[in-house]
């Protein structure tokens, strides 16, 4: 069997402090960021993949990507 280590392995003590600190607000607009960031990571990589993609391909496939992304 795969052995995935979990995020929660990762975490150091100074980053848990830090969470804790943070109002939900604070929390919620954090993974806002990261979720939108990572979108515009995945459009940039696909551009460089399929320099002949239009724009309007290039976002068609970040959306299909997000929709069925599993974890």
């Amino acid at each position: 069997m795969y052995y995935r280590p979990t995020m929660a392995a990762n975490l150091t003590p100074e980053y848990i402090a830090t969470l804790r600190r943070m109002t939900g607000a604070q929390k919620l607009r954090t993974a806002f960021q990261m979720y939108w960031s990572a979108r515009r990571l995945k459009a940039a990589r696909l551009r460089q993949q399929h320099p002949d993609w239009t724009e309007e391909q290039v976002q068609q496939r970040v959306k299909e990507i997000f929709m069925y992304a599993v974890t």
